[in-house]
């Protein structure tokens, strides 16, 4: 782990590893409702795809709150790292800080399978 001032920075970006090779690392990632999973970084480009949706809400190193959204069953979003932010080349809208928390602020799990990039 990293310090971020007081906060601590994960190196896992899902809740499960699934499966890596020397091309990508397959992440399950999983939140029941209010449930949140500490600061992480995204260090790699990355496409989720959300099997259960849910209102997500992201936040800041920091802890403040970034931005929320309903992440809806079936959405597919690719997200690039462009220096601390990641952003979705699709034209969706999405960026994100690439070190962040999330918290699930719905009344449903919320479940993604990620498969990140990785850059050698």
């Amino acid at each position: 782990m990293a310090s971020v001032g007081e906060e601590q920075v994960i190196k896992e970006v899902g809740t499960g590893k699934l499966f890596e090779n020397d091309d990508i690392v397959m992440w399950e990632f999983v939140l029941e409702p209010g449930d949140s999973v500490p600061c992480h970084l995204h260090v790699h480009d990355y496409v989720m795809y959300v099997l259960e949706g849910s209102r997500l809400e992201v936040f800041f190193e920091d802890g403040s709150e970034f931005a929320a959204f309903d992440a809806e069953p079936g959405a597919i979003i690719p997200l690039v790292c462009e220096g601390d932010w990641l952003v979705d080349k699709l034209g969706l809208g999405y960026k994100v800080p690439a070190a962040h928390s999330a918290r699930n602020g719905g009344t449903t799990r919320y479940r993604e399978i990620l498969v990140e990039t990785k850059r050698h």
